[in-house]
């Protein structure tokens, strides 16, 4: 199997904004990539662009074997993505949410959704609430559950410790160490240099669009385990 992600002078635009200026990256199939850089830098729609929701006008792009320069919609079964926005019908409640995304999604079971809401602690009291009354700390819970009830191929997290509590940041945290282990690629964008750190990622640094440093286009052949997990 070749690269998981390959990227090359990869640009976007959002309307005549180049928001991603010619980003190059490369991330191999297994590994945990940490992109960091100031808010506007171009994380999050790089993340949109490996999902094949942003189209890329100039360069290329690959996502698991997949040229999404000409088709972006063949990745999209395959990954994954966790935004700012959670993609919830806020007047469901969890358990429906829930139900409606295990019919739509492929992977996604009756049997690994219980279970991954049960992960998250979204089994109990939280599971009949309508997801318009959830915090944001809860509707990223209810996200990363539905996430992880399909599991994917490629994991694209964009912050995904904000409004998290300790027991979910640690739920976060072992996730992500049972990814590695089963060979899951993961890609987060995140501000937490000590928390990449700890997890042993490899970390990118993308500023005005791009992607710096030889790390972008040279992922590491191997990725220590975490230096701890809460």
């Amino acid at each position: 199997m070749g690269q998981a992600v390959r990227l090359r002078g990869a640009v976007c635009l959002l309307g005549r904004f180049p928001a991603l200026a010619g980003a190059d990256l490369d991330v191999e199939p297994g590994e945990l990539v940490v992109l960091r850089g100031p808010n506007g830098a171009g994380k999050s729609t790089l993340l949109r662009a490996l999902a094949g929701l942003v189209a890329v006008v100039d360069g290329s792009i690959e996502v698991l074997g997949h040229d999404l320069r000409t088709d972006r919609r063949s990745v999209r079964a395959q990954v994954g993505l966790v935004g700012h926005a959670a993609g919830l019908y806020d007047d469901l409640t969890v358990a429906e949410n829930a139900r409606f995304w295990c019919r739509a999604s492929t992977g996604a079971t009756a049997d690994s959704v219980a279970g991954a809401l049960s992960r998250w602690g979204l089994d109990g009291r939280l599971a009949d609430v309508a997801c318009a009354r959830l915090s944001a700390g809860q509707r990223r819970r209810v996200a990363m559950a539905l996430l992880t009830a399909r599991w994917p191929a490629l994991w694209l997290l964009d912050e995904p410790r904000s409004g998290l509590d300790a027991q979910a940041l640690a739920t976060l945290d072992q996730l992500l160490v049972e990814a590695r282990h089963r060979g899951t690629t993961v890609v987060v964008a995140s501000h937490d240099d000590a928390w990449a750190s700890a997890l042993g990622a490899r970390t990118v640094t993308v500023v005005g669009g791009t992607t710096t440093g030889p790390s972008a286009a040279a992922p590491a052949a191997t990725l220590r385990e975490p230096a701890h997990v809460a």
